[in-house]
């Protein structure tokens, strides 16, 4: 099975920040896509129910944006 996180971030500058995230999104063992939505600081990532929704949020924050779990 599949789940859908969606997380909300702050902070881009400049559409670089767009790869950098879904590389390190990318590397956890388990995330199938990843779509960042450079304009309104969205993230969608697609991945296995084990991946933990925080882990991915706390991956966006190390990586220098800001970023919470969102509700919608």
């Amino acid at each position: 099975m599949s789940a859908t996180t969606l997380l909300r971030a702050q902070g881009f500058s400049c559409p670089s920040c767009v790869d950098k995230l879904e590389k390190a999104l990318g590397k956890i063992d388990g995330v199938d896509s990843v779509d960042v939505q450079f304009a309104t600081g969205k993230i969608t990532v697609g991945h296995a129910e084990s991946v933990n929704a925080q882990l991915l949020a706390d991956t966006v924050t190390k990586s220098g944006y800001p970023a919470k779990v969102a509700a919608f």
